[in-house]
């Protein structure tokens, strides 16, 4: 017990001054890699413009087979993949416009802040923050609650220690999140009223069971807790190791944010087959609820697996190898340093409080 005690950090935090410290870094990365995603989007909308993309029918892997007027696309801010389903082009009129042509992403950038204003680089953020803010803080205060119970709670030592806590707590708040993404998908592409979301989750439930509200669950699961497994287990091992190399009994700044980086990189890098399953996976889901179309029973994640592999081969499987890592890295590396610095931050704080109170 003693020895415990000892390997307590000085002035702990409170599990609300994480939850400030882990809102804060949520908010910070959305808005630093959101533009990153709404260029890449518009670029991909120029290379298949809206009238072509419903002309398209439906993917062989989709499970649905009757062309409509949809397209679906993933979106992201840093924190979370949100599916956006567009119907007879006018929901998604800032997504495919066609008065512009860019000739690379520089100039995306260029012609969307001149021409639609700085504000247009952060098209459809406000509504997927209401459940991607939560999510990360649910996630990083459950690790670090998990961590630092099972090292002084439980008494267990090891390297070991943030990879189970880093799966744990994803997969808790993966389970969380679930069902408010698919009622927020729901609500998006059918552009129903919270009574009408209320009727259509209760006739759902009764069609399919109470777990038809955990649709895509396992495939987001396969991909996110191996990578938030992976991340923490390298990132703890990388940051000691910068610490003892610069001589600090505690990260920096610039400590957290190479090790963030490095980390989500050899985690994005490990997990993506799993994360073109999931691509896959909420497309399916996505133009299912445009449609209406409710099934039973869908392809499993090593189902389309082998379908991709049978395919393209193992290329198929590490598909968008380099924009995953460009889009993953930076966002691991804001997210984590700004976290860290949030809670530097508070445990000066109590570290005050408690010279002042002796």
């Amino acid at each position: 017990m003693e020895e415990r005690a000892v390997n307590r950090p000085v002035a702990p935090i409170s599990p609300v001054q994480q939850m400030l410290a882990s809102g804060s870094g949520a908010l910070l990365t959305s808005v630093f890699v959101t533009p990153l995603d709404v260029v890449k989007i518009r670029l991909q909308a120029q290379q298949t413009p809206f009238h072509q993309a419903l002309a398209s029918g439906s993917p062989p892997w989709g499970g649905v087979i009757h062309p409509s007027k949809w397209k679906c696309f993933l979106y992201c801010n840093g924190l979370m993949d949100h599916i956006f389903v567009c119907q007879n082009r006018t929901s998604c009129t800032n997504w495919y416009k066609t008065s512009m042509h860019f000739s690379g992403t520089l100039d995306a950038f260029v012609k969307i802040t001149r021409y639609e204003g700085l504000r247009s680089l952060w098209s459809g953020l406000p509504p997927t923050l209401v459940m991607a803010v939560p999510a990360t803080v649910i996630y990083f205060t459950c690790y670090d609650q998990l961590r630092d119970f099972l090292r002084y709670g439980l008494g267990f030592q090891g390297s070991h220690i943030p990879l189970v806590a880093g799966g744990l707590a994803r997969l808790g708040a993966v389970t969380v999140i679930s069902p408010l993404e698919l009622f927020r998908t729901k609500m998006q592409s059918r552009r129903l009223s919270y009574r009408e979301l209320q009727v259509c989750i209760r006739g759902a439930v009764a069609q399919d069971g109470l777990l038809s509200l955990w649709r895509g669950w396992g495939p987001t699961v396969l991909r996110d807790v191996p990578f938030s497994a992976l991340y923490w287990f390298n990132y703890e091992l990388v940051k000691t190791r910068l610490c003892e190399q610069s001589q600090m009994p505690q990260a920096n700044f610039s400590i957290s944010f190479t090790a963030g980086a490095l980390s989500g990189a050899i985690a994005a890098i490990l997990t993506l087959p799993f994360d073109v399953v999931k691509t896959r996976r909420q497309i399916q889901l996505g133009e299912m609820d445009s449609l209406g179309v409710s099934l039973k029973k869908t392809a499993s994640t090593w189902h389309i697996m082998k379908e991709i592999w049978a395919e393209l081969g193992y290329r198929g499987l590490f598909a968008g190898f380099m924009p995953r890592v460009i889009k993953v890295a930076p966002a691991c590396a804001v997210m984590i340093s700004t976290y860290e610095f949030g809670k530097a931050f508070f445990q000066k704080i109590n570290l005050d409080r408690e010279r002042l109170g002796s």
